[in-house]
């Protein structure tokens, strides 16, 4: 299939998904809703993205029982060969079965949703793609599995979640620290009171990119023959390849997108969308936010959000985790500890009376189940919706360099008509939404 197909096949799919408010027009294919409504069922899955990121997840979900990856997607040849061998090689091995052949390779995503015999969808492209597949993935009646940050913008995380609501997904966000006990342990500890008025949280965010997203300036290089350039970039600008933004499959580190504002959120969508997503759990914030958002410098030393509570939220870029600050007493989590100040606070028992948050000792797992019990997982759209939009708030009043009055309810900054132009972005031709 040529890049000319691939745009007009896009285009056509794209122009049907700008209707997706008004009508379910990929109504539910009878096989897949009968798989999934029965736990006996495998469910099937298809991978949009097979980079780092993605080739990781597909090799976990490979391992996880009752699943069966029926296909895998991307822009670079290479990384979709390597993503194909990889699960044609497991299930031959698991099957004792040499010669299986059955995990198919696509260029274009929307051969994956096309097709009725696949339940589900594991998407980890760049953050730019996200809005447009995940919509694109629930009007076709998938459910869906998408790495974090959720999205790019404030705009398109609400997006996110109508078309998920509307189509009746089951839906997890990648924020797979949600599903890790010392992190649970940390959000019930500050939810029940144990270290009583939360004053303040403080996130650090340790990370290898730019702190907040920079315009991108790369010079133009030759684009390899194995990726369809055009295609990677999809809804973001137009602009000459790189390598550091999509760089060969023998590139061990991590692509340098991330630094860019055409593809992501620099530091405060990497680390932050992880550790925003801790504090807002423990704040109890999964459907809320901050009111206001303070820019360093500008009447506070580092990046500040109140919420109306009074709680107040800082983040700064050196360490990395989550400390809450209350009247009786202190907690720090991140990958490695929790730690408190009363020290016997770390392993204190929940009780059975007392607010208990849902348990997940296995993201992938998790999600999995809720397919097949047809329920919201650990980190649902929404949540992954609120979470992102504290890392996109952060970048805005940066970017502006001035305090700004933030409306949770209404997804809106009050009376400020410059920060609302910077809640949503245009989107090249044809990938709108």
């Amino acid at each position: 299939m040529t890049e000319t197909d691939l745009r007009r096949r896009s285009f056509l799919k794209q122009a049907a998904l700008g209707a997706f408010a008004l009508s379910p027009l990929f109504p539910f294919h009878a096989r897949s809703l009968a798989a999934r409504q029965n736990p006996s069922e495998r469910i099937t899955l298809g991978f949009i993205g097979v980079g780092k990121q993605g080739y990781g997840l597909l090799r976990g979900f490979l391992h996880q029982p009752g699943t069966q990856v029926l296909a895998v997607c991307d822009t670079d040849a290479q990384k979709l060969e390597h993503a194909r061998v990889a699960a044609e090689k497991h299930y031959a091995e698991e099957r004792d079965l040499p010669n299986y052949r059955g995990c198919d390779a696509y260029l274009d995503y929307c051969e994956i949703l096309d097709r009725p015999d696949i339940d589900a969808v594991v998407i980890a492209t760049p953050d730019h793609w996200h809005a447009v597949q995940v919509i694109h993935a629930a009007a076709a009646g998938k459910d869906i599995y998408c790495e974090k940050p959720l999205s790019l913008t404030l705009a398109e995380a609400r997006d996110m979640v109508r078309a998920v609501r509307r189509y009746g997904c089951v839906f997890q966000t990648g924020s797979m620290q949600r599903s890790d006990r010392k992190f649970r342990q940390a959000c019930e500890l500050v939810r029940n009171g144990y270290l009583g008025e939360i004053k303040s949280v403080a996130v650090s965010i340790e990370t290898g990119f730019a702190n907040h997203p920079l315009l991108c300036d790369l010079p133009a290089q030759t684009v390899p023959e194995e990726l369809k350039w055009e295609m990677w970039l999809g809804p973001a600008p137009l602009r000459p390849y790189h390598e550091i933004l999509a760089p060969p499959i023998e590139f061990t580190g991590w692509p340098a997108w991330r630094n860019y504002r055409d593809y992501s959120g620099g530091g405060m969508t990497d680390w932050g969308a992880h550790h925003f997503d801790i504090a807002q759990w423990g704040l109890g914030m999964d459907e809320s936010g901050p009111v206001e958002i303070i820019p360093p410098g500008r009447g506070a030393a580092l990046l500040t959000y109140r919420y109306a509570s009074g709680t107040t939220m800082t983040a700064d870029f050196e360490g990395n985790g989550i400390v809450f600050t209350g009247t009786r007493g202190e907690l720090e989590v991140n990958r490695r500890v929790l730690q408190t100040r009363p020290e016997r606070l770390a392993s204190h028992p929940i009780g059975a009376n007392e607010i208990r948050l849902y348990e997940s000792n296995d993201h992938k797992l998790d999600w999995l189940e809720c397919v097949r019990e047809r329920r919201r997982p650990i980190c649902d759209v929404e949540t992954g919706c609120r979470s992102v939009s504290v890392c996109h708030l952060g970048n805005i009043a940066v970017e502006l360099d001035r305090p700004l009055k933030w409306d949770p309810d209404k997804e809106r900054f009050r009376n400020d008509p410059e920060a609302n132009r910077l809640c949503e972005r245009a989107k090249r031709s044809p990938w709108r939404i």
